[in-house]
């Protein structure tokens, strides 16, 4: 069985070196997913990040999908070339 790394959201913003503000607005929910990348333990309002499933998606969008200055990312996933 694998075992997994919870985190809060400070610890998580300490290692990726993104601010908990950014973490909050901009990733949760666009590219951090509930069900994947975090959960609500019991249903509670508490939020913890999974990091194995966050270090490997961020680690296949930069091998999978290199971005270059003529691309969006959409909240959806995709992105928008220019």
């Amino acid at each position: 069985m694998l075992t997994q790394t919870y985190l809060t959201t400070d610890e998580l913003s300490l290692k990726l070196k993104y601010d908990v503000r950014t973490i909050r607005e901009r990733l949760k929910d666009s590219v951090l997913l509930e069900g994947v990348h975090y959960f609500r333990p019991f249903g509670g309002r508490k939020i913890l990040f999974v990091w194995e499933e966050i270090e490997r998606d961020m680690k296949n969008a930069s091998i999978h999908e290199p971005r270059g200055m003529n691309a969006i990312p959409m909240a959806s996933g995709a992105v928008l070339h220019g």
